[in-house]
């Protein structure tokens, strides 16, 4: 009966080992954004953010409620305020590098300048983009978490500065 017991207790013991083994692995940081309609608009989505191995971001999401067959600039904005209506409470492009204007790949761009949305025949835009240069690290200069997101009413042009001539802001969110 001794040895039934120790073995059972042994089983036991190598169970809770596993378990506190596995709540133990790091898992990969990440966060998400609720983008709400501006003012007059209809625009809305989730867009989540995980950080990878690589240091690269890995940025995901839907948003509808679009032009149909659009084009629509898509910023990290400097500030996770969307309390003015406008989207303007969220201030300029995230830009921690202090650089130009440009398109999200290109040598010279603001941390904030992400691919443009484009817009299906539903006005429903999905995308899955992999981005150098900003991250989630706590205490990072190029930390988004806290920082604004703004889908735009117009594509972004890549050229006119500080803002690429994007227009409006159709919806709002903080990536928390």
């Amino acid at each position: 009966m001794s040895m039934r017991i120790s073995l059972t207790l042994l089983a036991a013991a190598a169970v809770a080992s596993l378990a506190a083994c596995s709540s133990v692995s790091p898992t990969k940081p990440q966060a998400s954004a609720e983008l709400q309609a501006t003012r007059g608009n209809n625009a809305k989505g989730t867009v989540r953010f995980m950080q990878t191995a690589d240091n690269t971001l890995l940025v995901t999401g839907e948003i509808s409620g679009l032009k149909p067959n659009s084009e629509h600039g898509f910023h990290i904005h400097e500030k996770g305020d969307c309390s003015s209506g406008d989207g303007m409470s969220a201030g300029g492009h995230f830009n921690p590098t202090g650089s130009a204007h440009g398109k999200f790949d290109a040598d010279a761009h603001h941390g904030g300048d992400l691919p443009s949305l484009r817009a299906d025949a539903n006005g429903v835009a999905r995308f899955n983009t992999e981005l150098k240069g900003i991250s989630l690290a706590q205490g990072a200069a190029n930390n988004v978490v806290g920082r604004g997101l703004i889908v735009h009413a117009d594509p972004d042009d890549y050229k006119t500065q500080p803002t690429g001539n994007a227009g409006a802001r159709l919806a709002c969110a903080v990536i928390k």
